[in-house]
């Protein structure tokens, strides 16, 4: 349509030898994206993974799923709000939906603890990361067929929106990358395999920053309930801070105290939308596309509040004994579960034995190469939700756990 914010750059599938071209369809091929993504068993598996607390601890408490949800929200409201005084960046929101969707699909169990666990055993083999993981599900592994796991053909769009790195692996990087053979994404995105790391569309800068208000605001809202945070240690923070950050440390206290920081929050919420607003800029990005033609920034205040309240969460929260204590025990699970899976699979075992279910088992061998093999292994790892991985922990190493008749 004229005056289109998209083109058919943004619009192109991906195709390839995982990826097959689309029919026709009466929806938009953003729409499909959101559909393809919000009714895979990679999205439905996020309501058992954890986000901050444990999934399952308690049923007020936030999962990956719930989180993603808000998110999505979240920046549709951004979408909305930038659009009052950008008429002409008409952002597409079933575009933005799938993008908040897929962001976190990625993730292994047990938070950080376990994207820490499997990168570190799979630095011979191409290291992990959450954001390469997800970008590996949609190209390569979200549908499950009789020949082999395949990908979505997500559009252009879509891709370039979750790819938050741009870095390919280095053995020994922490975080922060993508794989060496998604190369090709790289390139098809962006028309070489070594785009500017910086460079974010417009719709990944949104999904960036209601990632940032979301875990930033409800995490206190948790963090709260756990009584790991209370007005006694925010007054005790407020000593050592000055300004806005004073200020904003007495507002949250006074919200506790007066037992309001639930709809206070959501408040807050709402102001933080709307600090926030585009800036035109030049960038090295494809000119087939609008979508790098924008900054998405914040006020100072606005940045100033998020900044504190994630400082709050990590110190006081995620660096809790408790939190520690289990997230400690969680990447050990996953380790160990790896570290069996990998000696059986990949040593010099003539004729492994069946510890993974039959078609991944049968994909495995199929494969000639070790990496390959390795790789398959921490799809099917990263794959587990938290409770899948201690039930299979369970089954393995304690004697008495399991039964012949329990799905694996």
């Amino acid at each position: 349509m004229a005056g289109d914010f998209y083109g058919a750059f943004d619009r192109e599938c991906l195709v390839d030898d995982f990826n097959s071209k689309r029919a026709e369809d009466y929806r938009s091929v953003f729409h499909q994206d959101r559909d393809r993504i919000m009714f895979s068993p990679a999205f439905r598996r996020l309501q058992t993974k954890t986000q901050v607390f444990q999934a399952g601890e308690y049923d007020f408490y936030r999962t990956r799923l719930t989180h993603s949800l808000e998110v999505s929200r979240i920046a549709e409201s951004i979408a909305i709000w930038l659009r009052h005084a950008n008429p002409q960046v008409v952002i597409d929101l079933h575009l933005l939906e799938a993008i908040c969707l897929a962001h976190d699909i990625g993730h292994p169990p047990f938070g950080h603890a376990g994207e820490r666990a499997l990168n570190q055993l799979m630095a011979e083999h191409g290291g992990f990361e959450g954001n390469a993981q997800t970008l590996r599900i949609l190209t390569r592994t979200i549908y499950d067929g009789r020949e082999g796991r395949r990908g979505m053909s997500p559009t252009r769009a879509l891709l370039d929106g979750v790819l938050k790195y741009k870095r390919l692996y280095q053995k020994g990087d922490p975080n922060h990358f993508i794989y060496q053979d998604q190369a090709g994404i790289l390139e098809f995105c962006f028309g070489k395999s070594n785009p500017d790391p910086a460079l974010k569309s417009i719709e990944c800068q949104i999904m960036d920053l209601a990632d940032d208000i979301a875990y930033s605001c409800f995490d206190i809202v948790d963090g709260t309930k756990a009584r790991f945070l209370t007005p006694e240690r925010l007054e005790a923070r407020a000593a050592r801070e000055e300004g806005v950050e004073r200020a904003h440390l007495a507002v949250l206290r006074e919200w506790m105290i007066a037992d309001k920081l639930q709809p206070k929050i959501n408040g807050l919420i709402g102001e933080l939308i709307k600090s926030a607003s585009l800036q035109e800029q030049t960038v090295s990005a494809p000119k087939e596309t609008n979508r790098h033609s924008f900054k998405l920034v914040i006020t100072e205040e606005a940045k100033a509040k998020i900044k504190l309240q994630q400082s709050l969460c990590r110190v006081l929260v995620y660096g809790s004994s408790a939190l520690q204590q289990i997230e400690y025990k969680g990447g050990k699970i996953l380790q160990k579960l790896t570290e069996m899976l990998f000696e059986n699979y990949l040593g010099a075992t003539i004729k492994p034995v069946r510890l993974v279910p039959e078609d991944v088992h049968r994909r495995v061998l199929d494969q000639e190469d070790i990496s390959t093999r390795a790789r398959l292994l921490c799809d099917h790892l990263s794959g587990m939700t938290d409770a899948y991985a201690l039930r299979s922990y369970k089954r393995l190493l304690d004697p008495d756990y399991g039964s012949i008749s329990e799905l694996i």
